[in-house]
């Protein structure tokens, strides 16, 4: 960084809802630029964020609102919508904020009581997955929303054995506390615990340049679920969406005027320097000089 302001790349940060001067920072495994040094947000966090606003005309007058697994960044995020009541559950195995210890197998919620539903990476750590499934299914109301998101290798089917030992777990789940890793059948595992899903990924929602504007990851894939039994279509990337037309055509034109900007820079570091050398000049006070030197000068004071 050489100090200058205008050396410094902003970009927007879609959690936190500020433009951000300094550098993103690595994230928990190294990848670059994933953590915003505002916020602490990661590329999922900036997505579900991005995805509300997408799901906005869905979202509004909202009774009970529900996260499972909260964290800090994601938090604030639901906090936005005012719903009218706000429950955030987890199992009690670290110290995060919660609302009450319940598991995701075991609901303590009433049937079709919740609008909207977060589970991000945690279906992973569930045994008995399927059972978890038919409670989110059962506890969403006829309008409700869940947003689910799991590790997912596509071009195969979910691999699982809950019984492995934890060494084993890293091996072939990634973590000591996954028992799976899930494939291209999650889809239909959701549609037989009475969910509908689709899949939506960053650059089908907002375009292939905002995913670099604000930092996401493109391979991401998040499940907006209802209630229902039909397997979900992905949306592909090639897709396309107006939303993602309207970001592509912002940032198009993003770029055209810093590239204004930057050639305007440029024209005026060039002309400081010609004023510069001829003021040194002038100083010098070399003969029959001053007059030429004067007028030169006020040219270039004047540009």
């Amino acid at each position: 960084m050489t100090g200058s302001r205008h050396d410094v790349h902003k970009t927007y940060c879609a959690a936190c809802g500020a433009m951000v001067s300094r550098a993103f920072r690595p994230g928990p495994d190294g990848r670059p630029g994933a953590t915003c040094p505002r916020c602490g947000s990661l590329e999922r966090h900036r997505f579900l964020s991005l995805l509300l606003g997408a799901l906005a005309p869905d979202l509004r007058d909202l009774d009970t609102v529900v996260e499972i697994a909260p964290s800090r960044q994601s938090t604030p995020l639901l906090d936005r919508l005012d719903a009218r009541r706000r429950v955030r559950l987890d199992l009690g195995c670290d110290k995060r904020a919660v609302d009450a210890l319940a598991s995701l197998t075991a609901l303590p919620l009433r049937d079709a009581s919740v609008d909207l539903l977060v589970c991000y990476h945690v279906l992973e750590h569930v045994p008995d997955d399927c059972t978890a499934m038919r409670e989110i299914a059962r506890v969403l109301s006829p309008r409700g929303i869940a947003l689910l998101e799991v590790p997912l290798r596509s071009g195969t089917v979910t691999e699982e054995d809950p019984s492995a030992p934890p060494e084993d777990r890293v091996r072939r789940f990634g973590q000591a506390d996954h028992v799976r890793w899930y494939g291209d059948d999650f889809d239909s595992r959701l549609a037989a615990a009475g969910l509908s899903s689709v899949r939506v990924t960053p650059p089908a929602l907002v375009g292939e340049a905002a995913v670099s504007w604000f930092h996401l990851m493109a391979h991401e894939v998040v499940w907006v679920a209802r209630p229902g039994n039909t397997c979900g279509t992905p949306v592909l990337p090639e897709s396309g969406s107006g939303l993602a037309a309207a970001f592509d055509a912002v940032l198009a034109d993003l770029a055209r005027t810093e590239g204004r900007l930057a050639r305007a820079r440029t024209r005026a570091e060039r002309l400081a320097a010609e004023r510069d050398a001829l003021r040194a000049r002038l100083a010098a006070g070399q003969p029959g000089s001053e007059h030429r030197m004067l007028t030169r000068l006020r040219r270039v004071a004047h540009l």
